[in-house]
């Protein structure tokens, strides 16, 4: 069949997330080159952005004609409603209502909004606050770990500024303001601008990076928002430069190969003597140590870091830093990365005296209801631990608001999505050049049979000592482009 008798690429949208598979583009992380029809990926697929299953998308058909005006009517307020808006640090309310209490959520995020989306799909008079520490623009975090090898500008990964998404969704804004204490018994929240009443409160305020005494926080970079992935972006500006990251795990990895494909030279350090030790088991580990090898990826397991430091004034490169390893070597590098893992803070759990799992770093949630153990107060996304185990993955986060809409608002809502203690997230490494998909209980640990082994594809599960199939990983060497598809 020739090009011109081909029919037209389609568009298929993501029920979870939002994120668009183009045909006619593909999906690198997947290994689908351009030109590749939704028809003919594997059932097996994962979403590259959440990890949800092929199951879990469905035709979009792109905006025309109206796209203008239909934009325009989505951001207007509910009819019947009253109108807020916010214009820089300062938020009124058309209606006078600014100091109603209702429903006060801690964060902006991909968590914060997703759950204001969900009330407002319920309720539309219910009255929302958003409080966010920083800017508040809506952008997908997994990106940061991938947007260097795709030539993507910082800015372009903002998807709705956080005014626009407020006034979508008619919420009262409050950006740049830190949440410092909650005040259970009263429904109050102290904030600094001022305190707050809620009727209810939603904790989605994320996690922080775990950071080692070793590792001094003016020396390293933690990549876990946007703002400071902008910073590092630019102290890389200005070309190739060897960069150590501490810690191979998912964050370390991706930002590992996604640095290496810019040109950058990665030591990546870990203090198992395998990539992802703690998710993968050690064939898988070893197939993407494998595909590295064509990049400049030097892998240094088994390690501990015992410091970082400048060198001493006078020193022929006195921009380099000191990494310093327990076994007696020191590497000289340009930068270091911290991805060491994370925990959330728990200054308001305490506060609020929610019940906290010090081992897991996270608030204890219901896992139906993302309630936590005080009445009127919900948390979830990064900041929350759900049956012992740290919620820290994309795919479950839209589930999670699901629930906690239901538990503020009743009934049932909109959305088909199971309620969040039906399936285990799904987890999606995004290493370009080894796409792995791992579904089902994640540990790196215990008995793996191999499935199938070629150079192109791996596939193993994790049995149960019963036999029982308790995880799935599938990995592929991405494809070349397809002869005639878009960009062959």
């Amino acid at each position: 069949m020739s090009a011109s008798s081909q029919p037209p690429w389609q568009q298929y949208i993501c029920r979870v997330c939002g994120l668009i598979y183009d045909e006619a583009k593909g999906d690198s992380d997947s290994g689908l080159a351009p030109g590749t029809r939704f028809a003919d990926i594997p059932d097996d697929w994962a979403c590259p952005l959440c990890g949800v299953a092929k199951a879990d998308f469905e035709p979009y058909p792109p905006p025309a004609g109206g796209a203008v005006q239909a934009a325009r009517n989505a951001a207007r307020p509910p009819s019947g409603a009253p109108a807020r808006y916010t214009v820089g640090n300062t938020v009124g309310n058309t209606a006078g209502n600014t100091r109603q209490a209702g429903v006060l959520i801690v964060g902006a995020g991909r968590a914060g909004w997703q759950v204001a989306q969900a009330l407002r799909e319920r309720d539309a008079a219910l009255p929302i606050t958003v409080l966010s520490a920083c800017a508040g623009d809506v952008y997908d975090k997994p990106m940061l770990s991938v947007a260097v090898a795709r030539g993507l500008d910082p800015d372009t990964l903002v998807r709705e500024s956080a005014a626009a998404a407020a006034a979508r969704l008619n919420v009262r804004l409050l950006c740049d303001t830190q949440a410092v204490a909650v005040d259970a018994p009263r429904r109050r929240l102290r904030s600094t601008r001022g305190t707050l009443r809620y009727s209810h409160l939603v904790l989605a305020h994320g996690a922080a990076p775990a950071l080692p005494a070793v590792l001094p926080a003016a020396q390293v970079w933690r990549v876990n928002d946007l703002a400071a992935y902008r910073r590092l972006r630019s102290a890389l500006a200005s070309g190739p430069q060897h960069v150590a990251i501490v810690g191979a795990g998912l964050v370390g990895c991706e930002l590992a190969n996604d640095l290496a494909l810019a040109g950058h030279h990665i030591s990546l350090l870990d203090v198992q003597d395998r990539p992802l030790a703690a998710q993968l088991p050690a064939a898988a580990s070893q197939r993407l140590l494998q595909a590295w090898q064509g990049l400049d990826i030097q892998f240094i397991g088994g390690v501990q870091v015992t410091g970082v430091a400048r060198p001493p004034d006078g020193a022929a490169r006195a921009d380099t830093l000191h990494l310093a390893l327990k076994d007696g070597r020191v590497l000289d590098v340009d930068q270091v990365v911290a991805a060491t893992g994370l925990r959330a803070p728990g200054r308001l759990a305490t506060s609020a005296g929610l019940a906290y799992d010090v081992a897991a770093g996270g608030i204890v949630v219901d896992a139906a209801s993302c309630a936590t153990s005080q009445p009127g107060i919900y948390a979830l996304g990064d900041c929350v631990v759900v049956q012992g185990q740290a919620s820290r993955y994309i795919e479950p986060i839209a589930r999670q608001a699901q629930g906690i809409a239901d538990a503020i608002c009743g009934g049932a809502g909109p959305s088909s999505a199971a309620p969040a203690a039906t399936r285990a997230p799904v987890l999606r490494v995004k290493t370009s050049t080894l796409p792995i998909t791992v579904t089902g209980t994640l540990q790196g640990s215990g008995h793996w049979e191999v499935l199938h082994d070629t150079p192109q594809e791996m596939r193993l599960q994790r049995l149960s000592d019963s036999g029982e199939v308790l995880a799935t990983l599938v990995a592929r060497a991405p494809l070349q482009p397809q002869a005639g598809a878009p960009g062959g």
